[in-house]
Order: C-alpha cells, then sequence, then structure tokens
C-alpha cells in the first residue's frame, strides 16, 4: 500500500493517487471547444448481446418457421442407431456370436445340476461316484467357456458402445454449435440441460448398446436350447411347465420392473438439479459472496422433493408386488413337481429327468424375465433414441443459402451494410417489438456508432448483423447482397467480434489467440499480441504464450483478457469489426490499454461500436442515436452535439 488518506489529502500530496484521478478525468471528458475531424480510430463497446456464448455459435430464425420447432420427436429407429455403430462390424458379430455360445451354457449347466442331484439317488457307490466325476469335470469346462465367452461377449459388446457414444456426442455437439440463437433461448435447452442431456443420453445409448442387445441375444440363445432340451429329456412334463411359464415369467418379470422403475423420476430429477448445481457453480463468487449457500442448497433439495415423494408411493408397491411375485413362484414349482411325480409314478419318466427338466426350463424363465425387465430400459431407451435424432436431424433456423456459392459478392468483401426498414421482435418476446422500420447505411471501411438507452435495440443490431437472428421484416444487406444468401460459415469469417465480456477458454494463451484463425504461424500469433499491447504481459509471464488461462480465464486479470481478445480478433484480419462495450468493465488505465488497441483494429475496417459511455466514440465517423427501435438522429459526434437534440441531451447527462 502506496498511500492511504481521504480524497483532498490525498489529491494534495499530488502523488500515484492523484495522477491516477488526473489520467480518469482526462480520459472522460471532452473538449467542447474541440472540432473534430472525422476519422477511423476510437475504442469501445464490443459485440453481440450474446454474452455467455461464443460468436461461433449460429443462431436466427424466421417466424414463419418456427411452428418446424414445436414438432414432435421423429419415432425412434433402433436399426439407425445401429447404423451408426457400422463401423466396428468386426465387433459386432464376434459379440454376438459369443452371446449365442455364452446363452447355451445356462441350459447346459441346468442340465447337469439336475444330472448331478439324481446322481446321489442311484444304487451303485462306483456308479454314484463315477457320475458325479463326470458332472464336476463338466462344471470345470464351463467355468472356462463361460469365463472366455463373457471375456469376448462384453469386450466387443463394450467397445461398440464406446465408440457409439464417442460419435453420439461428438454429433450431437457438432449440431447444437450450429443451432440459431433463439434455440438456446428456451428454457429446456439451458446450458445445464444440454450438459446433461450430453452426458446422460450418451450413456444410456451405450447401455443399450453394450448391455441390452448383448442380454438380448444371450437370451435368445438360452431360450431356444432350453426349450429344445427340455422337451427332449421329458417332452409331457415340459410342456406343462411351458403352458405355466408365463406365470412364472410375469413373477420374476414384476419383480425386476418394480425395482428398477423406482429409480426412474430420480434421473428426471438429476438433469433438473445439474442445472441447478452448474449454475450455482458458475456464479459460485456470487453465491459465496451473498452467502447463499443455503438458499441454494434448499433449492437444489426442493427439486428433488417430488421424485423422492414418488419413491416412497413405489415402495409400497414394489413390496406387495414382489411378496405375491415370490408366492406365485412358490405355486408354479409345486404344480410342476405334482406332475412330476404323477408321470414318475406312471412309469413315464425318471427321477432324474424331473430334476433336469425342472432346472432347464426353471432357469429359462429366468432368463425370460430379466430379459422381459428391459422393456422398461428399451423404453427409456426409445426415449433418448428419438430425443439424440430429434437434435441430429434437426435443421438450423439460420442456414447459408444454396445461392451463396454463387452469389455475385464473390470471396471479397468489402463491407458495407445496409438495413432497410428493419422490424425485429426476438422469439422469446413475440409481442415486444424491439425494431420498427430500423434503416441503418454504414459504407465499407467506415465506423459508426450506436448510442442510446439500455434496451433501445443497440445489442440486436449487432446479433443481426452476426445473424444470430434473421428479421421478420425488412432487409439486411452486405456489399448489397441480402445476408440470407450468403454462406453462413464465409460471411462469418469475415467478421470479428469483441464483447464487454471477454470469453476465454480454459487451455493456454497461444491457443485462445489461435482460436481466431487455427492455422496462424507462431510470427502472426506474436504480431497480433503486440498489435493488441498484450506482448508485454505476456512475454512477463512465467510460461509466456503456453501460460494457461484457467477456466474462464481466472489466472489473468480482466484488462489482459480483454487484450487477449483484441489479439484473437486481429490475428483474424476482419473486414466487419463488431464492438458492444468493450471497454466499459475496465478500470481506466487498462481501458486506455484495450482503447489504443482498438483505435489500431478498427483502421481501414467498417465497425460498429455500441456504446454508454460517449467519450469511447467522439472521434468516430458517424454516430447513430437509437431509440424505441429507430434511428432517431445519424451524424458526426459535433453534428449532433451541435444540433442540440437526444444525443445532445445524452452528452449533458453524462458531463453532470
Amino acid at each position: 500500500m502506496s498511500e492511504l488518506g481521504a480524497h483532498n489529502e490525498l489529491m494534495e500530496k499530488d502523488g500515484q493517487y492523484a495522477r491516477l484521478e488526473k489520467l480518469q478525468r482526462q480520459f472522460s471528458s471532452i473538449d467542447q471547444e474541440q472540432s473534430v475531424e472525422p476519422r477511423i480510430s476510437s475504442v469501445t463497446r464490443s459485440s453481440a448481446g450474446m454474452r455467455s456464448s461464443p460468436a461461433e455459435i449460429a443462431s436466427p430464425l424466421l417466424i414463419e418457421d418456427s411452428p418446424t420447432q414445436a414438432s414432435p420427436h421423429p419415432p425412434p429407429s433402433f436399426s439407425r442407431l445401429l447404423s451408426l455403430n457400422l463401423p466396428e462390424w468386426k465387433q459386432g458379430i464376434m459379440g454376438i456370436l459369443s452371446a449365442i455360445a455364452f446363452g447355451s451354457v445356462q441350459p447346459v449347466y441346468a442340465l447337469t445340476i439336475g444330472g448331478m442331484i439324481s446322481a446321489f439317488y442311484l444304487p451303485s457307490h462306483e456308479e454314484m461316484q463315477s457320475r458325479i466325476q463326470k458332472y464336476c469335470m463338466i462344471f470345470i469346462i464351463l467355468c472356462l467357456v463361460s469365463v472366455v465367452l463373457n471375456l469376448f461377449q462384453h469386450y466387443n459388446f463394450a467397445y461398440m458402445g464406446e465408440y457409439l457414444t464417442r460419435r453420439i456426442r461428438l454429433q450431437m455437439l457438432e449440431k447444437i454449435l450450429s443451432f440459431e440463437a433463439a434455440w438456446f433461448d428456451e428454457e429446456h435447452n439451458s446450458s445445464g440441460a444440454l450438459c446433461c442431456r450430453l452426458s446422460s443420453e450418451a450413456a444410456m445409448v451405450k447401455s443399450l448398446i453394450a448391455d441390452r442387445v448383448s442380454l438380448l441375444v444371450q437370451s435368445t440363445s438360452a431360450v431356444t436350447v432350453a426349450m429344445v432340451m427340455g422337451l427332449v429329456v421329458a417332452w409331457k412334463l415340459a410342456l406343462v411347465m411351458i403352458i405355466v411359464q408365463p406365470l412364472t415369467i410375469l413373477c420374476f418379470y414384476t419383480r425386476k420392473v418394480l425395482l428398477s422403475t423406482m429409480t426412474a423420476k430420480f434421473v428426471k430429477a438429476q438433469c433438473r438439479s445439474t442445472q441447478i448445481a452448474v449454475e450455482a457453480v458458475y456464479n459460485h463468487r456470487i453465491v459465496t459472496s451473498f452467502g447463499s449457500i443455503n438458499k441454494v442448497l434448499d433449492i437444489f433439495d426442493e427439486a428433488q422433493d417430488e421424485p423422492r415423494n414418488e419413491a416412497r408411493k413405489k415402495s409400497w408397491l414394489a413390496g406387495i408386488g414382489i411378496g405375491s411375485a415370490q408366492g406365485l413362484t412358490f405355486i408354479c414349482w409345486a404344480l410342476d413337481f405334482w406332475y412330476g411325480g404323477k408321470l414318475v409314478n406312471a412309469g413315464e419318466i425318471s427321477a432324474a429327468d424331473v430334476f433336469k427338466t425342472f432346472f432347464i426350463l426353471v432357469s429359462t424363465g429366468k432368463v425370460i424375465a430379466e430379459a422381459g425387465s428391459m422393456t422398461s430400459d428399451l423404453a427409456k431407451g426409445s426415449t433418448v433414441v428419438a430425443s439424440i435424432f430429434s437434435i441430429l436431424d434437426r435443421k438450423s433456423l439460420i442456414q447459408g443459402s444454396d445461392e451463396a456459392k454463387n452469389s455475385s459478392i464473390g470471396t471479397k468483401m468489402t463491407g458495407r451494410i445496409e438495413m432497410k426498414k428493419v422490424d425485429f421482435t426476438y422469439p422469446g418476446r413475440p409481442d415486444r417489438l424491439v425494431l420498427h422500420e430500423f434503416s441503418l447505411e454504414v459504407k465499407a471501411g467506415t465506423s459508426i456508432g450506436l448510442v442510446g438507452k439500455s434496451g433501445c435495440g443497440k445489442s440486436t443490431v449487432i446479433a443481426l448483423i452476426q445473424r444470430f437472428y434473421d428479421a421478420d421484416k425488412g432487409s439486411l444487406k452486405i456489399d448489397g447482397v441480402d445476408i440470407r444468401l450468403l454462406d453462413i460459415g464465409w460471411y462469418r469469417r469475415h467478421m470479428a467480434l469483441v464483447s464487454q465480456e471477454p470469453v476465454i477458454y480454459s487451455g493456454t494463451i497461444r491457443e485462445n489467440i489461435l482460436f481466431g484463425k487455427l492455422n496462424a504461424s507462431e510470427n502472426e500469433v506474436v504480431e497480433a499480441a503486440r498489435a493488441a499491447n498484450a506482448h508485454e504481459f505476456i512475454s512477463s509471464l512465467k510460461n509466456g504464450y503456453e501460460t494457461e488461462c484457467g477456466d474462464r480465464g481466472a489466472t489473468i486479470s480482466g484488462g489482459q483478457r480483454q487484450r487477449i481478445v483484441i489479439a484473437r480478433a486481429i490475428i483474424r484480419n476482419p473486414t466487419i469489426l463488431l464492438l458492444d462495450e468493450a471497454t466499459s468493465a475496465l478500470d481506466v488505465q487498462s481501458e486506455q490499454l484495450v482503447q489504443t488497441a482498438l483505435d489500431q483494429l478498427m483502421v481501414g475496417r467498417t465497425t460498429v461500436v455500441v456504446a454508454h459511455r460517449l467519450n469511447t466514440i467522439w472521434n468516430l465517423d458517424s454516430i447513430a442515436f437509437i431509440s424505441e427501435g429507430k434511428v432517431l438522429e445519424k451524424g458526426t459526434y459535433v453534428h449532433l452535439k451541435n444540433k442540440r437534440g437526444a444525443f445532445f441531451n445524452l452528452v449533458n447527462l453524462q458531463s453532470t
């Protein structure tokens, strides 16, 4: 601490505090007597209103197309899901063959158990010992075969599931990032909900492939082999057991389903509670500073109240259902042994045949019940599959035209912007007209400032220029070509955005700068940093350009983050530069450095500046005062001030 005291005392000392105050007064005041010549410079607040998401996310939406968003999910196609696994067809064949072979192990095991029990009733001790040794050897062989088949089965299906999960998550994220901004404005498409979907839905798909398909093939094989073996050993008893088998299967199925469905509500609650947790963690400083941890925990806990209450009710049902199912199972077994005893008494089959047939078909009932219990999982899976394909099949409402490649604009953009009689409402607020008959023209290579009170539509203009949204009425043209006829990827490559809240990604400083131009050389990175007044502070860091920025740039200051963002814009070499309050959140010294960098960046480029502090736009080529969605006044700073209209009143208001 170099100085301490009241404001007047520190000013009298004429030390560092006094110099800082003079710098701020000099920087924020405007010489009212100065004759300002229009020139390209200025600084300030960068662009697009989409402050919580990167500029690379596409957006907009045409009102007439909006009903397509409410369309129901396409019917889930399991075959289509499997087609995504075609590159792993070899593992699929190996997994299926292993599952078929392992499915036949269960009936053979049951047959061996039945034979083993009957061996103890043999009158000859030597024959009993010989029979037991034979069955023990069969058990050992079944053990080794089971280990090998299980290894092949689960490895191959897990391999397929992992690659399918990876492929789906990549495709979903790629699609999500291509959607228009209006899609993200919907509550169920919040960042927390989307993160939950990327995680849980992909995991559910993996479970369908790695576990459910494997079990389905295995169960089909086990049932087929068991039925054949039962009919061969004792066909009459087998037929009776097969007839009552549905009741036994129902008992096992009821028990499995009741237990598995108890967690269904919790899955839904997890997505809601995960969203709350994501928001709390993202804003942890605000939560902590306001002492709101207990409140957040209460909200988090409240989000799970309903599923908890539902689970209590289902617990009672599960207890009654499982108990009843167990009782019916015992009744069916009693019927099987009673009829088997009658056949033995009649001399039609032996006691050994009763045990063999019983164990074979009872084990089959358990296998069928386990497979049947998958219906609830398959029902969930079908919903997940439909949800996944609803994203993969969805077309962004903001797409480049097919005519773009043959557009008269060619591959060169000069940057002339022309908006004529534009009407616009946000999809989430269709009853509020943000822009009404809005007209604005920006000549190529010139700069314009947009000023006005909050909510007048300044950032909306930036969003429309980026084509995050499409106008409801009117036209927006770039170099005389309707923006909707341009390829959106090509168009945005000629544009850069510097916003009030700099977007810094977890990674190194070099990687964050390269985000503006992925194939840039080392020299280009350094030169961009120099132009942004960032090279000096970057070089002073221990790891230089390899310094990790941390989560959202937590390891560097606000001014440093903003200069890195400017370097990212410089390396992009944009034709159109959009600035939306780029320096308003900075201290005086950081603002001066950032503003100098912005002055250099604006030279020779079409620049649209959104500003609240008028000292940052006094030297722009022109200024547009926006009120109630229209351009109320337009001209140079001096012209508008001398006009003594709305802009003049705003200047006086800020001067007081």
